[in-house]
């Protein structure tokens, strides 16, 4: 009897790893790559973005026969876009010692919270979004990052975008009380002086906040010619909503975060005349850069963005990496910061990165609008 139960557990234990690596796709010979970012909560969509990006990267990957004939895996930490989440997503995954880097995370508080852990593992992360630039000091050589800093995105919206797009001289800022938006704000205005922008006022708002109305109603007594939206996109198209309501009828203008479909679908009309900063244009790239945008539409039924795009090159960089150094945590950090010059950078589909001794990179910026409810390239 005991032995008839012994073969049954080990049948039903059997079964259930012959199940787990269906569902999972994986085996021991599997090259294990983190992926962080909030694939659920109220930033779920921009996970949804990393996800499809690195998704269609990875099944070009494989379908190719992976990286040195070893498949691909992707190893997915739900972070929420929450310091505390990011922290649990970034001890399993340093934990793990299958896993050999990560792309991510997504928000840069998140990323502040887990880059100290992947520092004392020795796992290097390379994020398709961060934007504070004081990432890359924190990161002690184990982060990089394929976008640009908001000391740039900040003081490029203040030097071209409100007062040559724009032609505006008096901003408000409503940002969030995050580490993404406060150094974005801080750079804005840091940039505004410097151009001749006067900021009429700054008020400051939490997550998940729903009524704006009284810091609105302080912020439009100076009459701004137009509203900063320094922060998400759910909270940002909430305050689109009010401000209009309130009788304000100029642009409004955000950076990156403010990038994404959901942000016209909350708003409705009151997006409209909405001007923002992003890394890549799908009209403005190359051919290479079109080209993916296409077998983006083609795949998901939508128009590609931003973060789907980085997102699809840090896996791409990833797999140029570990085909040269193998599977190994160190090695895959000294073949990242190998792509330190323009001469022996990654070609991607959002152009040329490379990294400087913080892990940081030279990208350029593009404006697009909400035009008639939908994203349009703005000049």
């Amino acid at each position: 009897m005991r032995n008839k139960r012994t073969f049954l557990l080990m049948a039903v234990v059997f079964g259930l790893a012959l199940v787990f690596g269906i569902t999972t796709g994986a085996s021991a010979a599997d090259i294990r790559i983190g992926v962080a970012s909030p694939f659920t909560g109220d930033l779920a969509a921009y996970g949804d973005n990393i996800k499809a990006g690195v998704n269609l990267k990875l099944k070009e990957i494989n379908d190719a026969g992976g990286i040195n004939g070893q498949k691909v895996e992707l190893v997915w930490g739900d972070d929420l876009c929450a310091p505390k989440d990011a922290g649990t997503v970034g001890s399993k995954f340093a934990a793990d010692k299958s896993i050999v880097a990560v792309i991510g995370h997504l928000c840069s508080s998140a990323t502040l919270a887990a880059v100290p852990i992947y520092v004392r593992a020795g796992l290097v992360a390379l994020s398709p979004t961060s934007t504070n630039p004081t990432i890359g000091d924190v990161g002690k050589g184990w982060f990089f990052r394929n976008c640009y800093t908001d000391d740039f995105q900040g003081k490029y919206l203040a030097s071209y975008v409100v007062p040559k797009l724009l032609g505006k001289n008096s901003v408000a800022i409503f940002y969030e009380n995050n580490d993404y938006a406060i150094g974005l704000k801080d750079s804005f205005m840091s940039g505004a002086k410097s151009a001749g922008v006067k900021v009429t006022g700054a008020e400051a708002y939490v997550a998940k906040t729903t009524d704006f109305t009284p810091q609105l109603t302080k912020l439009l007594r100076d009459k701004p010619d137009t509203i900063f939206l320094c922060g998400y996109h759910p909270e940002g198209a909430l305050i689109a909503g009010q401000a209009r309501k309130l009788g304000f009828n100029g642009p409004l203008f955000g950076a990156d975060g403010i990038d994404n479909e959901d942000y016209i679908k909350i708003g409705g009309k009151a997006t409209d005349n909405t001007y923002l900063t992003v890394p890549f244009l799908a009209s403005a790239a190359g051919p290479e850069g079109q080209a993916f945008a296409k077998r983006y539409k083609a795949a998901y039924g939508r128009e590609v963005d931003w973060m789907s795009a980085n997102a699809y090159d840090c896996l791409g960089i990833l797999a140029d990496v570990i085909a040269k150094t193998g599977p190994d945590r160190k090695k895959i950090r000294e073949g990242l910061a190998a792509f330190n010059s323009e001469a022996n950078g990654y070609k991607g589909i959002t152009g040329l990165t490379y990294f400087d001794k913080k892990g940081d990179c030279a990208k350029p910026a593009f404006v697009k609008m909400v035009k008639d409810g939908k994203f349009v390239a703005a000049d």
